[in-house]
């Protein structure tokens, strides 16, 4: 049997995911220039937020799903409105933000497992997680089909975003120079409002499908932002299209790395591959 067929799948779908958290990531910040650790608990708001309305309350799954992304962008919002916004405007040190990040990620982690308690859940149906396809000899579940759908449509959406739209624009001049743009006219802190609640929903979505591939726990956002910021860093921080690359080369290298070996190198290999562009290509696949 041929296995470099599901391989190539399986980096995919990886990448896929990687994708949608690194576009948030690197949104957030090439927009604010800090690094939002807070970023990755807010895939486990998404999920478990879809839990609740779904298996406890019994709605309807897209009601459901849509609860889930609004309430993570919410999250997301809040914690710059009330954490972010008045630390800039003491003038804080990046240090001081990836300090306060941290700490947002801790308390929303212990938040929710306070709640929902420290239990794997899944939030998969039986027709979702038995339906398969098939693709040139490998085989894709019909919500690994759904995750990799999602990520193309929401790097389409962000890009017309970005390029056709005021917002977008505006977006693009606060990440060149904040206090230009507040000259200009540019209401900044509306601007990052919005990038933050969009950012949050991108990874309350990623949150969601990983929820109905393989299932949610409170520590899932810690994984998962690591890969982000690793795809986010080998494509060029700060560069929305790059963390695009970043999240299929680290897909693929991570699938076809452990290949011939235990699945338990993935993470050590992702971390090699970071290591590496470090040393020798530390700007990324793209400049900024």
């Amino acid at each position: 049997m041929n296995i470099v067929p599901q391989l190539v799948l399986n980096s995919v779908i990886a990448g896929a995911i990687y994708m949608m958290i690194a576009l948030g990531f690197n949104l957030i910040y090439g927009t604010v220039k800090f690094f939002d650790l807070g970023y990755g608990v807010l895939t486990a708001v998404g999920g478990y937020a879809v839990f609740f309305f779904y298996k406890k309350l019994e709605l309807g799954l897209p009601v459901s799903i849509v609860l889930g992304i609004l309430i993570a962008g919410l999250i997301g919002y809040l914690v710059n409105k009330f954490v972010y916004t008045k630390l800039r405007e003491r003038k804080a040190s990046n240090m001081v933000l990836l300090v306060a990040s941290l700490g947002v990620f801790t308390a929303l982690q212990a938040l929710i497992a306070m709640l929902f308690s420290s239990q794997f859940q899944t939030l998969s149906t039986n027709a979702g997680s038995s339906t398969t396809f098939e693709i040139y000899g490998a085989v894709i579940t019909l919500v690994q089909l759904v995750i990799l759908i999602s990520g193309l449509v929401i790097t389409g959406l962000l890009a017309l975003t970005m390029n056709k739209t005021m917002f977008g624009k505006a977006i693009k001049a606060v990440s060149d120079d904040e206090e230009v743009s507040k000259i200009v006219g540019i209401n900044t802190q509306k601007i990052i409002s919005g990038v933050f609640f969009i950012g949050a929903m991108i990874a309350g979505l990623a949150g969601i499908l990983v929820g109905f591939d393989t299932g949610i726990e409170p520590t899932m956002g810690m994984s998962l932002l690591l890969k982000g910021v690793i795809a986010s860093i080998i494509g060029g921080i700060g560069n929305v299209y790059g963390g695009v690359l970043g999240a299929f080369l680290l897909g693929f290298v991570e699938n076809f790395g452990i290949w011939k070996i235990s699945g338990e190198w993935k993470d050590a290999i992702a971390f090699t591959l970071l290591i590496l562009f470090l040393l020798f290509r530390p700007q990324g696949i793209l400049k900024k």
